[in-house]
């Protein structure tokens, strides 16, 4: 077998991928195999997919978007991409609170790893979730809801208590989006005044090469009927009158419209248009989520890295998540800042900038982002969350034989 991830820096060592097509065909297959794991859009940079049996892509399996107006919630099929969520809640008049930066990616994928978009106010997309179907390696399914005992544990799982079927998400009424781009945020302005800078809109995010007198780009997202703060002038950085890729090489017409014209949050809050590749796949990431009280901290010592790390780097990107009470999630009971790192698809070059990086950011709590290239030689990461024996527990309970154990969750879990 020769499948690859999304970016083509990771290639699968599963020997087999099925996509089933039904519930019952998924759990014959499961029961018949040694170890499996989930596939969902392959946006991972990491081994965290992987098995030595059977790899299920989620693509096939039932989809469909049941809204329930009345309990504001929306039951989605675990595969189904945000791209296609959003246009079937709009259509509806309804919406989610967020969206990460691409809509290409799986619902019960994004969840599983604690991927997020940004707003200071605004939590991680798991945050949504009110409830889950996961089918277990046994073969029965399991329903949770929010306020459940376990239901904390198994949002964010790593795809470790079995495969998502179903995901229901807090909806609520659809609304106006617009953005506005600014060139040059004075670096001074981000470290001195950084909760003015991220509460100045619904969402903001900064845009940087870290070797640079300035930031180059600011991104802001702002609710259309709501009075903004942010005039023409974003910190000393000027409103751009033409639009722009966050990356200088890259086709504007990837991203969603700019330059403040009002659209539907399915159509502004992600950074790029769904029906566009946003790139040819080329690059690795990497983020780490660092408690916001040590924010400027990390913001500075990253800084201090540039010449190390600049040459390697296509566009990195700050962006804020509110806490929350998830065990595995990047956020859980802390506010979080997230340092976003877009590589060049190099992979022996990341790899070795990355102790560097990990030596200065992870002693300030930074936890990096489940889907994305780390290292973590120190074994520091699972120090990181005070509820990982509870989600070890929970996970032996969901899977006692550990079938959904791979390499990725025995680093973690041992």
């Amino acid at each position: 077998m020769d499948e690859w991830n999304w970016a083509g820096n990771h290639r699968y060592a599963a020997s087999r991928i099925v996509t089933p097509r039904s519930v019952d065909e998924l759990r014959q297959l499961i029961a018949g195999a040694r170890s499996v794991r989930a596939l969902g859009s392959r946006h991972s940079f990491n081994d965290l997919a992987d098995t030595d049996d059977l790899l299920v892509s989620t693509a096939g399996l039932p989809g469909g978007v049941r809204i329930d107006a009345e309990a504001r919630t929306a039951t989605v099929g675990g595969g189904v991409r945000y791209g296609d969520l959003a246009r079937e809640l709009e259509a509806a008049g309804w919406a989610l609170h967020n969206l990460a930066s691409l809509p290409h990616i799986s619902v019960a994928g994004a969840i599983a790893t604690s991927t997020h978009g940004s707003g200071d106010r605004n939590g991680t997309l798991a945050t949504a979730v009110a409830g889950l179907r996961i089918l277990r390696a046994d073969g029965e399914v399991v329903e949770l809801r929010r306020g459940d005992d376990d239901f904390a544990g198994a949002v964010v799982s790593l795809g470790a208590l079995g495969v998502v079927l179903e995901v229901t998400l807090d909806i609520r009424p659809t609304f106006t989006v617009r953005q506005r781009l600014f060139g040059g945020v004075p670096w001074e302005a981000v470290t001195s005044r950084f909760d003015e800078v991220t509460s100045a809109a619904y969402s903001v995010s900064l845009f940087t090469t870290w070797d640079e007198d300035a930031v180059s780009l600011g991104w802001i997202k702002e609710l259309a009927d709501t009075p903004t703060p942010v005039g023409d002038d974003f910190f000393g950085a000027p409103a751009l009158t033409e639009a722009r890729h966050m990356i200088a090489t890259m086709d504007v017409r990837n991203t969603t419209e700019q330059l403040g014209v009002p659209g539907p949050w399915s159509e502004r809050l992600a950074h790029f248009r769904f029906e566009f590749t946003p790139s040819n796949g080329e690059e690795i990431q990497s983020e780490y989520l660092v408690p916001r009280a040590n924010a400027v901290t990390a913001i500075n010592a990253v800084r201090s890295l540039a010449p190390l790390i600049a040459p390697l780097l296509q566009i990195s990107e700050i962006r804020t998540a509110a806490a929350d009470d998830l065990w595995l999630s990047s956020a859980y009971g802390t506010d979080v800042v997230g340092l976003h790192f877009t590589w060049f698809r190099d992979q022996e070059g990341v790899e070795a900038v990355l102790p560097a990086l990990e030596d200065a950011l992870l002693p300030l709590g930074a936890r990096p982002h489940w889907g994305k290239l780390s290292l973590d030689q120190a074994g520091v990461v699972p120090t990181l969350y005070p509820r990982l024996d509870d989600f070890r527990a929970l996970t032996e309970r969901f899977d006692p034989a550990g079938r959904f154990r791979n390499p990725f969750l025995t680093r973690l879990l041992g």
